[in-house]
């Protein structure tokens, strides 16, 4: 039986019904209801160890589990989650015996990264998110030293994750595209590194194949987007004619983020736009990745992903599906 813990999410729905399709057993470990999988789903909270005591049976475990908003309040739910979570799921999974994790983590450890970062880039971390996840990756690696010659560690680190049924960065980014309204902020020469949600859920599934020992893979799917031609890609898939005659300067852009920081700051609301969003944006976030060295071939190309999640969000009648709120 694989455990799936925070399962009933985005990535995890995936990853069950790929699982499902296998006939391989699932169960997921979830403090929010499974609505693809109601019966696979059992109440856990990974800061609640007797909660993990009672629902891990001893098999493989996932752990998708995690605090990852930018604006996650009170700050310090990244430790509890992220990193005590961590412990805590380590603990029990010494109690019982197990012997694989599957650790999903982000390349937010390595902060504003040089392009072309791998594997074995250097950890810097620019925000909470970051840090509580390297923090518990290092718990992972302590709890498979404990018993080198059978555990089985797998740490991913995807880059940014996208999909139908989410609602999340990538979304508000093709909602404004299929609006018209969209307004370019810089050039949009930088590149993206991006994953398909079909992708990412394959190969945790191909993941658990894999023996004792630990192993570390960025997960990308290839060839990276410039912001340019990701626009053009989504345009030409919805039918919408854009010109981008008004594109704000990286810098009025910023100033636009700041002043929503202030507002946020004053009102306690949280705004879709922020000057960490927009640095996000204009920056280039590439990454390399050795998954191909795994023997792992993805599913889907990165831009029939693209446009498979653009007809059935923007073009296509799904209403009525599930929906999952991201970042």
């Amino acid at each position: 039986m694989i455990d799936l813990i925070g399962g009933s999410g985005f990535i995890g729905t995936r990853l069950a019904s790929r699982l499902n399709s296998a006939g391989l057993p699932f169960q997921i470990l979830d403090k929010a209801p499974s609505g693809r999988f109601p019966a696979a789903q059992r109440f856990a909270d990974v800061r609640d160890i007797d909660s993990l005591r009672k629902g891990l049976g001893g098999g493989p475990i996932v752990n998708l589990a995690a605090e990852h908003r930018d604006d996650v309040r009170p700050v310090s739910l990244y430790r509890e989650v992220n990193v005590q979570g961590a412990e805590n799921i380590c603990r029990v999974a010494s109690e019982k015996n197990v012997t694989k994790i599957v650790f999903t983590s982000t390349v937010a450890v390595y902060g504003f990264a040089e392009p072309g970062t791998d594997e074995t880039g250097v950890i810097a971390p620019f925000n909470d998110y970051g840090r509580s996840k390297y923090e518990a990756e290092e718990v992972f690696r302590r709890w498979q030293e404990g018993d080198k010659e059978n555990r089985s560690l797998v740490i991913v680190r995807p880059t940014v994750i996208f999909g139908e049924q989410n609602r999340g960065n990538v979304y508000n980014l093709l909602k404004q595209l299929a609006s018209g309204r969209f307004v370019m902020v810089g050039r949009g020469q930088n590149y993206k590194s991006m994953a398909f949600v079909e992708n990412a859920a394959a190969f945790l599934e191909h993941a658990l194949g894999f023996g004792p020992g630990v192993v570390v893979y960025n997960y990308v799917d290839k060839p990276d987007f410039d912001m340019n031609s990701l626009i053009r890609t989504v345009r030409e898939e919805i039918g919408v004619v854009g010109t981008d005659r008004i594109r704000l300067p990286y810098g009025a852009g910023m100033a636009i983020g700041y002043l929503f920081d202030l507002a946020a700051s004053l009102s306690g609301r949280s705004y879709p736009i922020s000057s960490i969003r927009v640095r996000k944006f204009c920056a280039t976030t590439q990454f390399e990745t050795s998954v191909d060295k795994s023997g792992f071939l993805a599913p889907v190309t990165l831009a029939d992903g693209l446009r498979r999640t653009v007809r059935y969000e923007f073009v296509e009648s799904h209403e009525g599906d599930e929906l999952f709120w991201t970042e």
